[in-house]
């Protein structure tokens, strides 16, 4: 924002990175419905793909009501979350980690977007621009909705079926210590450890037996 002077500026700066911002997703949300292994995972991604295609519309509008050429800014901040959310892809994840990890990479994308917009709609309130506002406010709408279906997903299953399967490999740390605790053990010594307890529990007993005997005779 080297250039903005005012408000108005600053607010035209948020306005193309969030228009270059939504250019971006266009590209990278059908790659994210091809990586989805879930049907309810994909069909997210394609709904929040046509979502994405009335964002630029409705930016488009915003910048003709301001008499503002639509052009965007290259966003940084988008772009490093794509490329994070393309790394997913190639790592080779079980399927299950896989959506888990899309839809963290979703999410990412979609709290970027809702910080964005909400400062937009809070700058178009405060400067008059309220037709700008109304519009911006769709987006932030939708942005909520499609982090809302995320969460819904991830909570519904998918995190589920991927722990069960860090379980059944033992990859969770508990799972990790209780092996090492295992295969570094001696043998017989979980035996020697109850078999000193009991002795421990026999001694403290027969401790107590004579002063027993010798309340008892008086």
């Amino acid at each position: 924002m080297a250039a903005a002077n005012t408000l108005h500026d600053a607010f035209l700066d948020e306005l193309r990175d969030s228009y270059d911002a939504e250019k971006q997703l266009i590209k990278a949300l059908p790659k994210l419905a091809r990586a989805a292994t879930a049907p309810a995972l994909r069909a997210a991604f394609d709904a929040h793909l046509k979502e994405t295609t009335g964002h630029v519309a409705r930016l488009e509008r915003v910048f003709a009501g301001l008499e503002e050429k639509a052009r965007g800014k290259h966003c940084d901040g988008i772009a490093g979350i794509i490329k994070e959310g393309e790394a997913v892809m190639t790592n080779g994840f079980d399927a299950a980690t896989r959506d888990a990890c899309l839809i963290a990479a979703g999410q990412r994308a979609e709290h970027y977007e809702m910080a964005a917009y909400g400062t937009l709609v809070a700058w178009a309130r405060e400067m008059g621009h309220n037709d700008a506002a109304d519009l911006l406010e769709q987006i932030l709408d939708e942005e909520k909705g499609a982090d809302f279906t995320l969460s819904a997903l991830a909570k519904g299953g998918i995190n589920t079926t991927a722990a069960g399967a860090a379980h059944a490999y033992g990859e969770l740390p508990g799972d990790r210590a209780s092996t090492a605790a295992a295969a570094t053990r001696p043998r017989g010594s979980m035996g020697k450890a109850k078999g000193g307890a009991r002795k421990a529990t026999a001694k403290r007993a027969a401790a107590r037996r004579p002063a027993t005997r010798s309340r008892r005779s008086r």
